[in-house]
């Protein structure tokens, strides 16, 4: 995330951002350590960040080693129907499905990108046969497989 564009935030905003990115559970004392200033104006610019939605939540990140959750899959969905009522409706279907960690409209050849995680392939194909390709105006899907996990947020 480049923070550096946003001309409503100024350097120890910035840092603050960058700060509870790496870590949601850093204390506002740490913080105010690291970004350098004192605890209460920090504490105040972290509340301003939250109040005004730059920070829109915190997150625990998982291990999907323990949870049995550790095989990704990427489906490319494309759609039969592409009006605004149509995307609507599985915009609202996909959203119940909690194998899908990620979901975004495409530009481009397919329609969407789903981020599909489950414990193995045959439970990926239970929910690509039983849930994704029942969704509404859903024509066709594909999909790539994840060997390796470089990179995750």
């Amino acid at each position: 995330m480049n923070l550096d564009s946003s001309g409503e935030l100024d350097a120890f905003d910035r840092k603050i951002l960058e700060a509870v990115l790496e870590d949601g559970r850093i204390s506002v004392t740490e913080l105010a350590n690291r970004i350098g200033l004192s605890k209460t104006p920090t504490n105040a610019r972290l509340k301003r960040l939250v109040d005004q939605g730059f920070i829109l939540g915190f997150r625990a990140i998982l291990n999907t080693q323990k949870l049995d959750a550790s095989h990704v899959a990427f489906a490319e969905v494309k759609l039969s129907d592409t009006r605004e009522n149509a995307l609507e409706e599985f915009n609202r279907a996909i959203r119940k499905i909690p194998e899908i960690e990620e979901c975004h409209m495409i530009a481009g050849r397919f329609d969407y990108l789903l981020k599909i995680r489950t414990r193995n392939i045959r439970r990926y194909r239970e929910i690509l046969g039983e849930k994704i390709s029942s969704l509404p105006y859903v024509s066709s899907t594909s999909t790539s497989v994840v060997m390796e996990s470089v990179k995750e947020r």
